[in-house]
């Protein structure tokens, strides 16, 4: 018996060359790994195998494989190695275990019937490799019957909780509108919408736009009816671009009810406008508001960390040449006094300001917390100065958002920003439709930090 050494990129290569040398006959003692395959180097394989002397060799039947084997392993039980081999090394190397391959026919044979008919014996790597590509085969296709499985089962719960939620709202205690007969289909979104806080009639009016317009197709599912309602809110809104077009200056004066943060918004659209944006416009401050020595302490702090301007004024007046010692400044925003809807004679005095050759854009400052019907009361006062847009402070305080959508849709007037917190200044969102159309039936959402 002796021993021969191949060498090959893979194990298949280096068997091959051993058995256009010496045979399929050949006996394989050990295959291993000399360098792994690498961007710069290909692989190394070694593979060692036995061929019996001509005189010494048995006539092996070629349909007999368990035959082989047998001999091998009781070759291997009486430690008849081959004296050829010399070095320590190549000893040990002959004492191992069986090579992987021999051990997965050993296994195949094991757990199989082999064919009686007579057949050559099939390359070992081959059929190794095509095993595993059985078994992968295998498995992807039941993860694909399990994935399949799994969408049936989804689409039968979605079905079924469809028809509880029917079932539940066959029961609601919600009176339908006058001469308008909701669909039982109808319910759960006439409720959510109704505890936004929109105000009956537009509610009304959203119902009766749905229920002649949405397909029949529609109305099988409650998340197609949610899905069509979200966009007949969302093209109903009326949301204001952000302008900065420089080519005239944009004076803008923030006017409201006491207690809605003006002077923190006044804050956070300098600081958008002067460092947030691509442009850094420059930005000038004044401030009418000087009742309350608080909020000129508090522009004058603001005003100083982001190193711009400020002019106090008090008479008609000083506001025209306070505009004109800022005439350098693309912006210029007005903060100025709280009133009471109320309080008529504050609101005149407030018109002076206004009353001149600039185009100020006039800008209500209202509170989400505050309810429709105070939101329209607020309105109709402030109108007398011709409100341009709202600015809607303390999303992050409000319930539903149902009385935004509604003074907006009444009115006519658009919505330009969004106060959603506290941090100056980056909880201040230029407004959406799809924004305010999600917050709406979803409720409040920070889109700076997700839904929690």
């Amino acid at each position: 018996m002796k021993l021969y050494t191949y060498g090959g990129e893979t194990a298949a290569e280096a068997l091959k060359i051993a058995q256009e040398k010496h045979g399929e006959d050949a006996l394989v003692v050990k295959t291993r790994e000399v360098r792994k395959k690498s961007l710069t180097e290909a692989g190394l394989y070694e593979i060692i195998v036995a061929v019996e002397d001509e005189i010494q060799t048995p006539p092996t039947p070629k349909n007999s494989i368990q035959k082989r084997l047998e001999e091998i392993n009781h070759k291997k039980m009486q430690n008849t190695y081959f004296p050829a081999l010399e070095s320590h090394e190549e000893e040990d190397a002959v004492s191992l275990q069986l090579s992987d391959a021999i051990k997965e026919i050993n296994h195949t044979l094991a757990t199989s019937t082999i064919p009686k008919k007579e057949s050559k014996p099939t390359n070992f790597d081959l059929r190794f490799e095509n095993k595993i590509h059985q078994k992968e085969e295998e498995r992807f296709k039941k993860e694909q019957a399990e994935i399949k499985e799994f969408k049936i089962i989804k689409t039968e719960l979605d079905k079924i909780n469809d028809k509880i939620k029917l079932i539940q709202n066959m029961f609601w205690e919600e009176k339908s509108p006058n001469n308008l007969q909701i669909p039982q289909e109808f319910a759960e979104i006439y409720r959510i919408t109704k505890n936004s806080g929109i105000f009956h009639a537009h509610l009304d009016e959203i119902m009766k736009l749905s229920l002649e317009l949405m397909p029949l197709k529609m109305r099988e599912s409650s998340v197609t009816i949610k899905r069509y309602f979200r966009e007949v809110l969302r093209k109903m809104l009326y949301c204001r671009n952000e302008n900065l077009d420089m080519s005239t200056k944009k004076i803008m004066m923030l006017v409201g009810p006491t207690g809605v943060g003006k002077t923190t918004t006044l804050a956070k659209l300098a600081a958008r406008y002067s460092k947030l944006l691509d442009k850094h416009y420059r930005v000038g401050i004044i401030a009418l508001d000087t009742y309350r020595i608080a909020a000129i302490e508090q522009l004058t702090w603001y005003a100083r960390k982001m190193k711009l301007s400020i002019e106090t004024v008090i008479e008609p007046e000083d506001f025209l040449k306070a505009i004109d010692t800022l005439r350098y400044c693309d912006i210029i925003l007005v903060d100025t006094a709280g009133h009471s809807q109320h309080d008529k004679q504050k609101i005149t005095q407030l018109k002076r300001f206004v009353q001149n050759d600039y185009k100020i854009d006039i800008t209500l400052v209202l509170s989400a917390t505050t309810k429709f019907e105070d939101l329209k009361d607020i309105y109709n006062a402030f109108n007398a100065l011709d409100i341009d847009s709202f600015i809607f402070s303390k999303l992050d305080e409000s319930k539903g958002l149902g009385n935004l959508f509604s003074l907006a849709y009444e009115t006519k007037k658009p919505i330009s920003y969004l106060s959603i917190g506290q941090e100056v200044p980056t909880d201040l969102n230029v407004a959406s439709n799809d924004y305010l159309a999600d917050c709406l039936l979803d409720g409040f959402y920070n889109p700076n930090k997700g839904r929690q």
